[in-house]
């Protein structure tokens, strides 16, 4: 989500910027002087952020977007002149704990991106369950050109392993179009609509019942890992602990008064 008031230029000593109203946890990454490349201090931030909100009753649904002209720009490479190898396997293992706090989360993530999202900026918006993305949004895994390794588990799991090959050797641009086509984004916006179509997507999550959604997440990621007889046994196991809630008889109220109130042609 761009933004219009942030000064592009200008240094904070934030790189994580976070707001909570309504039930919806705004996440901004916040570096747009530098195209929110991903520094150390930045995935310290990200980590401590999701650690703190998967706690926080407060929060139903997380957003995370970008300031500035880009949702990331991948690893900020100007951090490691002068460092040493320990030194930089240090800042990788801070960074995939960064992802693994966001993929961690038990709140519903829903990235959204514009302008370049680059190497560890999709390493970000992959860690999320799903991404949303204005038309002009650009994707690129560069890691073996800059003579490293990087988003090989998440970008196969998304897209499948000969594309992500494909992606990871080539170093080629990816549109947001084909993004889409591919599974890696699950909606296009037109540029200028996207702030307000994720705002909207988030209130609808929102307004779920907040267990139902947690327990959904939950039963979809470890099913993923099983086969279908222990993924139905998860989700019966989730059923049960709604059951135990008894927030199920207000979702049957819903929509009873919903299929009475809609018009014919519109009820469930």
């Amino acid at each position: 989500m761009s933004s219009t008031t942030a000064d592009p230029t200008a240094r904070t000593d934030n790189p994580v910027l976070t707001d909570i109203t309504d039930g919806i946890a705004r996440i901004r990454l916040n570096r747009p002087y530098a195209r929110n490349a991903v520094n150390l201090a930045l995935c310290h931030a990200l980590r401590r952020t999701f650690e703190d909100l998967d706690g926080d009753p407060r929060v139903r649904v997380v957003l995370l977007s970008g300031e500035g002209s880009a949702f990331c720009a991948g690893a900020d490479l100007k951090e490691r002149v002068d460092k040493d190898e320990r030194w930089v396997r240090q800042r990788r293992l801070a960074s995939f704990a960064a992802y693994e706090a966001i993929e961690r989360c038990s709140k519903p993530v829903v990235a959204s991106t514009h302008g370049a999202v680059v190497g560890s900026g999709g390493e970000i918006a992959m860690a999320c369950d799903f991404i949303l993305a204005d038309r002009d949004t650009t994707f690129r895994f560069p890691e073996p050109h800059w003579g490293t390794v990087g988003a090989t588990q998440r970008l196969q799991r998304v897209i499948g392993k000969r594309r992500a090959k494909e992606l990871l050797f080539t170093n080629r641009l990816l549109g947001a179009p084909e993004a889409y086509t591919l599974g890696l984004v699950t909606r296009l916006v037109e540029p200028g609509e996207l702030p307000a179509f994720t705002d909207e997507v988030c209130r609808s999550i929102a307004a779920a019942p907040a267990l139902a959604i947690e327990l959904t997440k939950q039963a979809i990621d470890l099913g993923e890992e099983s086969d279908l007889d222990r993924g139905i046994r998860i989700e019966m196991a989730a059923i049960e602990r709604c059951l135990a809630d008894g927030g199920w008889r207000e979702g049957v109220t819903r929509f009873t008064n919903t299929s009475h109130s809609a018009p014919e042609g519109e009820r469930p």
